[in-house]
């Protein structure tokens, strides 16, 4: 008499999900005949028809369709590169898979082409092509998460992350420093070993970065409204300049406009990291005009910045700022001519965040209805001037229907970041576009992540993003130290 065997049942799970895994290990072929849909499917992030640098990490990405069961085909010239099968539409590249994929296609597009499964039925999507670029992208980019709220803070802290790979790494977090406000990083041509930002409330002050050492400096004077607040480093590595600000921040009734920040004074600065000396001059530092937001020129000898008639705070929004431009001498650390650069002014709109191309040719600025503090602004775009034909365009591909703000330039002028509010309209998220030789944009795409959920679920924002060729090796206890 034969006697049944009873196995436990986790047993019998353990042998189904085997089968599951071989069942799908063995079938990443692709389907012989499957039913065409006429269009691209539906994933997130939206990794279609862009342009990606030749050393990015891998574009995860979410298929948002309805089916059972999916396989993911990538190919080059029509040969088949490798397939990915996937049970709940998440799409995880092995790494050094991709990277085959980065290294043969630069130049070149590769295909991504979606098939579904659905009651033992096939289905094509109609197949996307991204484009490899030559030009390879800053390894490190650094920004600072915080929580989207407006009058207080809890944790923050600033990151820097490897565009390469997915490592996140803190560079400094305010836990470690009583939970006070750090903001306004800045770097020095993109080198990670020349930063500065700066710390509120407690513990108060700049903290710069040079030359491997580390100190602490108040850059108030008794005759500047206040300490430095937005900077831009020389690109000779010692001088700063700075706006001097008394920035006030109110809050609308409003359900559109939620935020509104601005300006009661404001004048710029240069301060010399080396002597601990502030110069200004009537050219940015007048009663009569609010001056702010500097940014240099490639060989230092030009300082631009945006400036509005002084108006009173019940006519915040009538404060409209212009760009002009004002050359610097670096050794006797004065100005020269104060000149005009573009009038928005007069067409009832606002220069903000200008910020120049490595190369000197182009001016990146956010245009927006009044102000200068454009992250609140729905209205908010990108646009670009050339600096040598005086043309002024819209960087459409880079807009959206929400707020476009902060922005900076890779070290080889061929990548921009921007942050972005363009997902859900409050939390801002970092896109990364190409800059092409003809003085063009393409699509961006957001910062990828292991995860391609990762942005539904993680609730701070990506504040300043900021590209550096390296990783900052920040000193962490003499950090410690001299907060002490």
């Amino acid at each position: 008499m034969s006697q049944q065997i009873k196995y436990p049942a986790f047993f019998i799970l353990l042998i189904l999900c085997s089968l599951n895994s071989v069942f799908y290990s063995c079938t990443q072929s692709i389907p012989e005949t499957a039913n065409a849909i006429d269009r691209v499917p539906e994933i997130y992030p939206d990794y279609t028809e862009i342009t990606v640098p030749a050393n990015i990490a891998p574009l995860n990405f979410q298929i948002d369709e309805e089916y059972e069961r999916f396989l993911v085909k990538f190919s080059f010239k029509g040969k088949t590169l490798f397939t990915i099968p996937s049970s709940d539409g998440e799409v995880i590249i092995p790494a050094k898979k991709w990277k085959s994929v980065l290294e043969a296609c630069k130049g070149e597009s590769y295909s991504v082409e979606v098939f579904a499964q659905k009651n033992r039925e096939w289905f094509r999507f109609s197949p996307f092509s991204n484009f490899v670029a030559d030009d390879s992208i800053d390894k490190y980019l650094v920004y600072r998460l915080i929580a989207p709220g407006f009058e207080t803070w809890g944790e923050m802290g600033i990151y820097q992350r490897c565009l390469e790979d997915f490592t996140q790494t803190p560079i400094v977090e305010n836990r470690m420093t009583g939970d006070n406000c750090m903001n306004c990083h800045s770097f020095s041509k993109n080198r990670s070993e020349t930063m500065l930002f700066h710390m509120r409330a407690k513990h108060g002050g700049t903290v710069i970065l040079k030359n491997n050492e580390l100190t602490k400096v108040d850059t108030k004077r008794e005759n500047t409204i206040s300490a430095g607040v937005y900077p831009s480093w020389h690109p000779g590595g010692r001088l700063v300049a700075f706006s001097v600000n008394n920035i006030v921040q109110t809050f609308h009734a409003i359900p559109d406009k939620k935020v509104e920040v601005f300006d009661l004074l404001s004048d710029l600065i240069i301060y010399d990291t080396e002597d601990d000396q502030v110069t200004s001059g009537p050219e940015v530092s007048s009663p009569d005009y609010f001056e702010t937001f500097p940014t240099w020129s490639p060989d230092g000898k030009t300082l631009f910045f945006c400036r509005a008639e002084a108006l009173p705070a019940e006519k915040y929004d009538e404060i409209r700022y212009d760009l002009y431009k004002v050359g610097f001498s670096e050794e006797s650390k004065s100005f020269g001519e104060l000149v005009s650069v573009l009038n928005v002014s007069q067409n009832r709109k606002s220069v903000t965040f200008p910020r120049i191309s490595p190369d000197g040719k182009y001016l990146l600025f956010c245009l927006v209805d009044y102000g200068n503090f454009s992250i609140w602004h729905n209205e908010s775009d990108l646009y670009c001037l050339n600096l040598e034909t005086g043309e002024v365009s819209e960087a459409a591909p880079l807009n959206s229907n929400y707020t476009e703000s902060y922005h900076s330039w890779s070290a080889n002028g061929k990548w921009v970041v921007f942050s972005s509010r363009r997902s859900d309209g409050l939390y801002t998220k970092p896109y990364i576009g190409y800059f092409s030789d003809n003085g063009s944009f393409s699509k961006p795409f957001v910062l990828p992540q292991k995860k391609p959920d990762y942005y539904t679920r993680f609730l701070k924002s990506f504040n300043i993003p900021e590209f550096v060729t390296s990783k900052v090796d920040f000193p962490t206890q003499d950090f410690l130290k001299m907060i002490e």
